[in-house]
């Protein structure tokens, strides 16, 4: 609804943009403090204007190409008013397709039982616009489980309500199960749930954190709990990983960035989704982007220049969260 008239308005899908007009920043701002950028105003093809931040100068005239990247790529979108728009464009920069017969199984974040606001876990606006954008490309209910488990003492059904994640998933008519009461097969030096083996997709709803390997960390949730507790005592995270990685080819990671948490739980906003069949990737990514303190011990084996990052740049994108 339009904020200044209440008239009901309609998401209208455009395919291109060109440039038709440019201003190159030479004095920093408080939020935009690398320099020189350039500030674009875009027109789609049905004559809609808007502002865009590009560190890539461009001339009056051109298109913009957000193609999409390889397996590895990491996708960079603002959030603009408009989640499920951004929710898309992740989606077609990493190429990833769906239909009425793609079997789906969402892992949200459910790290405590706390409200939304305080950032802990997967929003529920983003679960439900997440579970919208499926519907709309014609994924069958029935073809959609949202699972989850609990690392700690916590029943993970405790996390599920007072989160507000469950009432959404009643809303979308989908019962959530508890992942920990799966069947787990052995895969290498791991214990996999067969649930997350059986399914197209397994969509990896990270709640982003500065400072954290978020995306990382809720992509372990797909193991074994007393198996990976083990297993931490005899190899680094970072081993359990890319050993996962390698055998988990079917997981997208979708990083849901808007509003995020620093490290003193005070909450930020770095206005941003991203995505990545590189749960690795994505985490080095956003760190790079939120510039922590100090990087996850994790990622610091992770090759920022060798990523493929597509949508926006890491400077276009950078929040300045100190």
């Amino acid at each position: 609804m339009c904020p200044e008239c209440f008239s009901n308005l309609e998401r209208v899908k455009t395919e291109k943009a060109k440039v038709v007009g440019i201003s190159k920043v030479t004095i920093p701002a408080l939020l935009h403090q690398e320099v020189p950028y350039f500030a674009l105003v875009l027109e789609d093809e049905k004559g809609n204007k808007w502002s865009y931040k590009s560190t890539k100068e461009y001339a009056v005239g051109e298109e913009l190409n957000f193609s999409s990247g390889n397996n590895d790529a990491v996708a960079v979108w603002k959030v603009k008013y408009d989640y499920l728009d951004a929710i898309e464009n992740v989606f077609s920069l990493l190429s990833i397709s769906l239909n009425e017969n793609s079997k789906i199984l969402i892992l949200p974040t459910l790290f405590s039982p706390n409200h939304a606001y305080f950032r802990d876990n997967t929003s529920p606006q983003f679960l439900d616009l997440i579970l919208k954008f499926l519907f709309e490309n014609k994924v069958k209910t029935e073809n959609v489980k949202i699972m989850a488990q609990s690392f700690d003492e916590i029943p993970i059904e405790g996390s599920a309500q007072k989160s507000g994640l469950l009432d959404v998933c009643l809303k979308n008519m989908i019962t959530p199960l508890d992942l920990a009461k799966a069947p787990f097969i052995k895969k290498g030096n791991l214990e996999v749930s067969e649930e997350v083996v059986n399914v197209d997709i397994v969509l990896n709803l990270a709640m982003m954190k500065i400072g954290r390997a978020s995306t990382t960390e809720n992509v372990f949730k797909t193991l074994k709990k007393e198996s990976y507790s083990a297993l931490k005592y005899l190899q680094s995270e970072e081993d359990i990983a890319n050993e996962l990685k390698s055998l988990l080819s079917n997981v997208v990671n979708i990083g849901e960035a808007e509003f995020v948490q620093r490290l003193d739980k005070t909450i930020v906003s770095p206005g941003l989704i991203l995505g990545s069949r590189s749960f690795l990737n994505l985490d080095r990514v956003f760190s790079e982007i939120t510039i922590p303190e100090k990087v996850p011990e994790i990622l610091k084996g992770v090759d920022l220049a060798s990523i493929n990052i597509k949508g926006r740049d890491v400077k276009e994108a950078r929040y300045i969260n100190n």
